[in-house]
This record gives C-alpha cells, sequence and structure tokens, in this order.
C-alpha cells in the first residue's frame, strides 16, 4: 500500500486507501480493518494525506515531515485525550510547529494518524520522494553494471 493513495474522510475515525473514484464517491478500504465500502461525497469531504500541510513559523510544511519527525522521536507517543501532553509532545519533536495555528484537536488526529500508519507498516514518503528513490537505485544499478 502507497502513502499517495491513503485518504481521510471526514465524520470517519480512520484512514483510508483510495481503491476507486466515483463521480458521487469514492470506494475505500479501512486500514484499521481492512473493510472495503462506497463512501458518498454528499455526506464526507476526501483529502489525500499527501495534500494536507501543517502551519509552522516560517511556511506550511507537509503532514510527511511531522510524521518523519515523530518516527525519529524517541519520544513515547502521547495521550490523545490530554491537550497539554499533545502540545508538550509536538513542542519537543516539532518545534517549529505553530502551536497557536494547529489544534489540540489537529495533534490528535496526526498521533493517531501516524499509529495507523505504522501498525500497518507503511513507508511515509511523498510520491516525489518515491520517484527520486527509484531514480538513485536505477542510476546505481547502472553504475554496478558498467563496473
Amino acid at each position: 500500500m502507497e502513502y499517495k493513495r491513503l485518504i481521510s474522510v471526514t465524520g470517519q475515525q480512520s484512514l483510508f486507501e483510495l481503491i476507486s473514484s466515483k463521480n458521487d464517491g469514492a470506494i475505500v478500504r479501512s486500514l484499521d480493518d481492512n473493510t472495503t465500502r462506497f463512501v458518498s461525497n454528499r455526506n464526507h469531504q476526501f483529502s489525500h494525506l499527501e495534500s494536507i500541510e501543517i502551519y509552522t513559523y516560517s511556511s506550511n510544511v507537509n503532514l510527511v515531515d511531522v510524521f518523519k519527525a515523530m518516527g525519529n522521536s524517541t519520544l513515547p507517543l502521547p495521550d490523545a485525550k490530554e491537550p497539554k501532553a499533545l502540545k508538550s509532545y509536538f513542542g519537543e519533536v516539532f518545534p517549529q510547529m505553530d502551536m497557536d495555528r494547529v489544534y489540540a484537536s489537529d495533534m490528535k488526529k496526526m498521533v493517531r494518524w501516524f499509529k495507523i500508519l505504522t501498525d500497518a507498516g507503511i513507508a511515509i514518503t511523498l510520491g516525489e520522494e518515491e520517484k527520486e528513490v527509484e531514480e538513485e537505485v536505477e542510476v546505481k544499478a547502472k553504475e554496478d553494471v558498467k563496473d
């Protein structure tokens, strides 16, 4: 499963893999329980995780950057029910996050989504990064063949 196929659906707690889209909605698979279902766009909005950005003091950063900082941190994930613990955690893990514009509910989603992604074993990379890595591997393979 690729990170670029993951979406968030308003009103739903889980993350979903986009299987197919239709004019009136999308067919999605839940990462929590692997159930596949149709979700109507009349009742819900969809957001690709790749397109979500987080406010910082200088400019917005992609959600991937926050997830990578969370993955590199040795701190345990905070209790999502404690707003002070969330702010303290993100203050340590991603200090450039603008705490005045990023709400506790957003931090709670990030912790929940990060846990879902790590439990599912999904590599957290942007589509462009995946292409760059593939190109580097191809170039290195060609160089090895020449030697």
